[in-house]
């Protein structure tokens, strides 16, 4: 080790893989290093969520220590006034430590080293080694993807969650688009389970046979959102989920009359909702489905419960490839949409 504590700052907004090489750099060369995490207060990202990633990102060096702290100075490097008002905070985030270098990936940094009387340990200023920042991240997320650490990409990805009637095409549909966007899509948790319970009633049982309490769908609803939150780690710009637990309550209402308020509860608003017309597709039973005549009451029921969405509903009509050619449109727009950050 050079020195005895580094110091690192930045906004991170968000982290890429520019700031962990940075700050491995720091750890390379420091026995000990602060990294102050210091956005403005109206920038998109919460501090929380953004030290919570860094933590993530850098377990294994646990002579890094994170620390965050709003700044909402202004940005004027011919200020020493502006400069006081940053460094103060920056010496109280840091906390009692005695800083010997500072090491950035900013022009800024050598006059923040001089400020603290600290060693300037520039790295990758003219990002040769690794092409990007944050602005760049902010303004084009999927085209710098490879840049940002699962955690990061489940935040940013877009969730697209394909609904309808038993035996309409929503597990086609979400796999073809994953096919065609090159990414992954998250199975029906609901199925697997419906699978084990016919499995554990023996030889002869049927999905007749099958009964549903409660607990049965809270477990759905729970699962199918895990699952989700899990596959968008390692998901391209866009995931795809083969229904939700909005869809889960559905299927409660179906069985047991009424939706509960914790299967509700358990639901979030994707991106996108794609809803499959069960119009012209000829019901299939594989041995696990409720039967054709729900299937109009089911495909009303998404109807009525996504009228008024705070998000677009696109319904999918005609054959698989009209269907597909459909969905894929919506992502389309979806993706050109962008991403608002402040």
């Amino acid at each position: 080790m050079t020195f005895r504590h580094g110091l690192v700052v930045g906004k991170f907004y968000p982290p890429h893989a520019g700031h962990h090489a940075l700050i491995e750099h720091a750890a390379a060369r420091c026995a000990a290093v602060t990294v102050v995490v210091a956005p403005s207060s109206r920038e998109s990202i919460p501090l929380d969520l953004r030290v919570a990633w860094l933590r993530e990102a850098h377990a294994a060096t646990p002579h890094v220590r994170f620390v965050g702290r709003y700044d909402d100075h202004p940005i004027d490097y011919a200020d020493p006034e502006v400069w006081d008002a940053h460094c103060t905070l920056f010496r109280e985030a840091a906390g009692d430590v005695d800083i010997d270098a500072v090491v950035s990936s900013e022009e800024y940094g050598a006059e923040l080293a001089r400020r603290f009387g600290a060693a300037n340990v520039p790295f990758d200023l003219d990002r040769a080694a690794f092409p990007v920042s944050g602005t760049a991240v902010r303004a084009d997320p999927a085209g710098h993807w490879w840049a940002l650490a699962p955690q990061v990409r489940a935040w940013f990805v877009r969730r697209v969650v394909v609904v309808g009637a038993e035996s309409t095409g929503t597990t086609t549909v979400a796999r073809d688009l994953a096919a065609h966007f090159g990414t992954t899509w998250v199975p029906e948790y609901g199925r697997e389970l419906t699978e084990r319970k016919l499995a554990a009633l023996g030889p002869g049982a049927t999905i007749f046979s099958v009964t549903w309490e409660r607990a049965d769908f809270v477990e759905v609803a729970h699962r199918q959102e895990a699952a989700a939150d899990h596959a968008a780690r390692s998901s391209g710009p866009l995931l795809f989920c083969d229904t939700d637990a909005r869809a889960t309550a559905i299927w409660e209402e179906r069985y047991l009359g009424q939706s509960s308020d914790e299967v509700r509860a358990a639901a979030r608003w994707p991106d996108l909702y794609l809803l499959t017309d069960h119009v012209g597709v000829p019901f299939e039973q594989d041995g696990l489905r409720d039967g054709e005549h729900v299937r109009e009451w089911m495909t009303g029921r998404f109807r009525d419960t996504l009228a008024g969405a705070p998000v677009p509903v696109v319904e999918l009509t005609g054959s698989r490839a009209d269907r597909l050619a459909t969905a894929v449109a919506a992502c389309d727009k979806l993706l050109a949409a962008g991403w608002t950050l402040a």
